[in-house]
């Protein structure tokens, strides 16, 4: 998810929806044929997946409250879920809302909507007396391009799928909206599914993040009226955020419960602006863990 690599916040969503991060498959594609299924997700690599389900999920997750900070906001969160799997709009997974604009047997082009929770800031932290950082949501747009599709001779397969996204980023307070820039996020990602064991998911991906200044702005830098003796003004610049490698795992608990865990480690050694006193951490880490429990689904089954 985009702000994902901001706030870092993708597990708490993955575990709220139950589709894939990725899809990558046409709609003459048959089930045993599409490895990109959900890391949540309930089906059998052999079983074609419901046009929509409704459920509930829960989890737990503790991130850094923003990229390389010292703090760190634990959540947890209990909600009802909607998954819908249309040919052209798509609803649930870490990629929250999407319309697929374009879609073959190696290339996907989708437009995609998600956000990330606001962070609190205590009063010893570098940030003390700054304004808060807001809920964050987003709007862009990704290219995928499956790399190559495995099959593995005790069963089982997985993909490899390389992703660009293009994301413009704002802030809210719920009573006014700001603009916070764009980022540019490349990314390689790998799912397989019934490999480990029978019913099991497993997800890895590394991905760089590029922003603007506006959104190192929100971040990093130091306006003259909250200078302070060890808090000195700075002018953040725009370029490289960070990189992320996260793995998640998701197994069954029961026919309608699926669980996960995963973590994430941020590497932000040669940021853009490692300089600002607002830089506290070079490696920050999130983990988390949850579950989703499907309680209808339709008879009618997606297409891809």
């Amino acid at each position: 998810m985009p702000v994902k690599t901001i706030v870092y916040l993708t597990m708490l969503l993955a575990c709220l929806c139950a589709s894939s991060d990725v899809v990558a498959n046409t709609a003459e594609s048959t089930p045993e044929e599409s490895p990109d299924r959900s890391l949540t997700g309930f089906e059998a690599l052999d079983e074609a997946q419901p046009l929509w389900e409704f459920g509930v999920g829960g989890g737990f997750i503790e991130v850094p409250n923003y990229p390389a900070s010292s703090e760190r906001n634990s959540i947890a969160l209990a909600s009802p879920y909607v998954v819908y799997r249309g040919d052209v709009f798509r609803v649930g997974g870490g990629n929250g809302a999407r319309a697929v604009v374009l879609e073959d047997s190696d290339f996907e082009l989708d437009l995609s909507f998600g956000g990330a929770f606001a962070a609190d800031t205590d009063d010893n932290s570098a940030r003390a007396g700054m304004p808060e950082l807001d809920f964050l949501f987003e709007i862009g747009s990704q290219l995928i391009y499956r790399v190559k599709d495995f099959r593995f001779a005790d069963g089982g397969n997985g993909r490899l799928n390389a992703r660009l996204q293009t994301i413009a980023v704002f802030s809210t307070d719920f009573s006014s909206l700001d603009d916070r820039g764009f980022l540019v996020e490349p990314a390689l990602t790998y799912q397989q599914r019934g490999v480990l064991f029978k019913d099991t998911g497993l997800n890895v991906s590394l991905s760089a993040i590029f922003a603007t200044e506006r959104l190192h702005d929100y971040f990093y830098q130091v306006d003259e009226p909250f200078v302070t003796a060890t808090r000195p003004a700075y002018d953040a610049q725009s370029g490289y955020l960070g990189t992320e490698v996260s793995v998640g795992v998701s197994f069954p608990i029961h026919p309608k419960i699926r669980g996960f865990v995963g973590g994430s480690v941020q590497f932000h050694q040669g940021s853009a602006n490692e300089s600002s006193p607002l830089f506290e951490e070079e490696i920050t880490y999130s983990v988390g863990l949850g579950f989703v429990w499907r309680l209808y689904q339709s008879s009618e089954k997606a297409t891809w």
